[in-house]
C-alpha cells in the first residue's frame, strides 16, 4: 500500500481514458499527457493502459509500506526518495517505510508517476481514472491510502533504454486539421489562426486551456454537436478554447481545429503565459 502524506496542488489517478461511454455524456478523462503516462509505465514493463499518479505542478509526499519499483515521466518536479533525488525515465526500487517526494518545478507541467502493476484504485466504467461524479474520489487526499499489487516481482529489462523526445516537452507548434465548421470563417480569420502566436490563458486545467488573444467574431452558434479532446471552439466573444481530456461530450461553438494527438500532449506540458501556434496538417 501506498500512503498519501500531502496531495501536491492537483493529484489524481489516471489511466488512458474512459472509452465507450461518451454518448451519456461521460467524458474520455485519462492521462492529460498520454505519451509521458505511457512512457512510465512502459519503462516497468508495465501495461501502458495502468493506473498512474498524474502530478500537477506541485508533487505528493508518499510513503511506501510495501517493496516495489516506481518510475516518474513527465514534468521535471525534482523528485526524490527519501530526499535524496532521483532522475526521471529510470525504474527505481523502493522498499518499505520509502518516502517519495517532490520538490521545485524546472520543467513542464504534469509528472507521472507509475507503479509496478499499476495503481488498483476504483475502476469505474473499464477505467481507473478520477472524474469528480463518476468516481467516489476525484484526486488524492491527505491519508488516502492506495492500493498496488505487491505479488509482483522484478522489471522488465527490455524496456529500460526507451528513449525520451525532448521535443515534446520544447516544442511550440501544435499540430491541427481543420475543425467542422473551419470553412465557416473568412479567409483572413483562417490567415490569423496559422500567422500569429497565441499565449495560454490562466483559464487552464484538465477541462480546457483558454487562450489569451481574440480572434474577430461572426459565426452563428451551431446546434449542439459531439466535441472531443483536442476540439477548439471559438466563442462568441472570439476567444479560443481547447477541450482537454475532461472536457464535455457535445458543445455548442463553432468547431474550428482538432488538435492531433500528439499536440494535445504536448500541450497539456505547458502552463500559462506559454506561447503556442497552430500549424495546418
Amino acid at each position: 500500500m501506498v500512503k498519501v502524506l500531502k496531495t501536491g496542488l492537483y493529484s489524481t489517478i489516471q489511466d488512458l481514458g474512459r472509452h465507450g461511454y461518451q454518448e451519456y455524456g461521460v467524458p474520455y478523462s485519462g492521462a492529460m499527457d498520454i505519451y509521458s503516462a505511457s512512457m512510465a509505465n512502459v519503462l516497468l514493463g508495465n501495461d501502458a493502459n495502468s493506473a498512474t499518479i498524474e502530478i500537477t505542478m506541485t508533487g505528493p509526499t508518499l510513503e511506501f509500506n510495501c517493496e516495489t519499483s516506481i518510475c516518474i515521466s513527465g514534468a521535471d518536479l525534482s523528485p526524490r526518495l527519501n530526499e535524496s533525488q532521483i532522475r526521471l525515465n529510470k525504474p527505481i526500487s523502493v522498499k518499505s517505510g520509502d518516502i517519495v517526494s517532490f520538490g521545485k518545478l524546472v520543467s513542464g507541467f504534469r509528472s507521472y508517476l507509475s507503479v509496478l502493476g499499476g495503481f488498483k484504485t476504483e475502476k469505474v466504467m473499464n477505467s481507473y481514472s478520477m472524474y469528480p461524479g463518476i468516481t467516489k474520489y476525484a484526486m488524492l487526499f491527505k491519508n488516502m491510502t492506495l492500493i498496488i499489487d505487491t505479488s509482483l516481482d522484478g522489471l522488465d529489462k527490455n524496456h529500460a533504454g526507451i528513449k525520451v523526445k525532448n521535443t515534446h516537452f520544447t516544442n511550440k507548434t501544435m499540430d491541427v486539421f481543420k475543425g467542422p465548421e473551419f470553412d465557416k470563417l473568412s479567409k483572413k480569420q483562417q490567415d490569423l489562426l496559422f500567422s500569429q502566436p497565441f499565449t495560454i490563458s490562466k483559464d487552464n486545467n484538465r477541462m480546457a486551456y483558454q487562450l489569451t488573444e481574440s480572434l474577430e467574431n461572426n459565426l452563428e452558434p451551431i446546434i449542439t454537436s459531439s466535441v472531443l479532446p483536442g476540439t477548439i471552439q471559438l466563442t462568441p466573444s472570439g476567444k479560443l478554447i481547447i477541450l482537454m481530456r475532461d472536457c464535455q461530450t457535445t458543445g455548442g461553438y463553432p468547431r474550428v481545429l482538432q488538435l492531433k494527438e500528439s499536440s494535445i500532449n504536448s500541450l497539456a506540458q505547458k502552463i500559462t503565459g506559454d506561447s503556442i501556434r497552430f500549424d495546418l496538417k
